[in-house]
């Protein structure tokens, strides 16, 4: 069964729906998903550009390789290991503040 059981259908002016199109496809999101979002009070953000996703895995594996620089670096005991150990969780939450900031959408004020 449908999780979503009420349809609603309503009429806009060719300007109205132009705007719509426009902001749907800066979105990236299909027409519905915006519209749901919208009405739940959230602001979207645009679409990121391709160059975003690839600096998105850079920083990513870099990520992995200062996690894997740890492990070693702890396992040989020749780096201070909790200096290292908290450069990488600051890294990490780097990466979820891009992603919030740039992917997901938020609540308007």
């Amino acid at each position: 069964m449908r999780k979503r059981s009420v349809q609603i259908l309503f009429r806009l002016t060719e300007d109205e729906a132009e705007y719509l199109h426009r902001m749907v496809k800066r979105s990236g999101r299909s027409r519905e998903a915006f519209l749901r979002t919208m009405v739940m009070g959230y602001r979207l953000c645009e679409n990121p550009d391709p160059e975003f996703y690839k600096i998105l895995r850079e920083l990513s594996a870099i990520g992995n390789r200062i996690d894997q620089l740890a492990a070693k670096a702890n396992a040989l005991d020749f780096v201070d290991a909790p200096m290292l150990r908290e450069e990488a969780e600051k890294w990490h939450r780097f990466q979820i503040d891009v992603r919030k900031r740039y992917l997901l959408p938020r609540k308007r004020p």
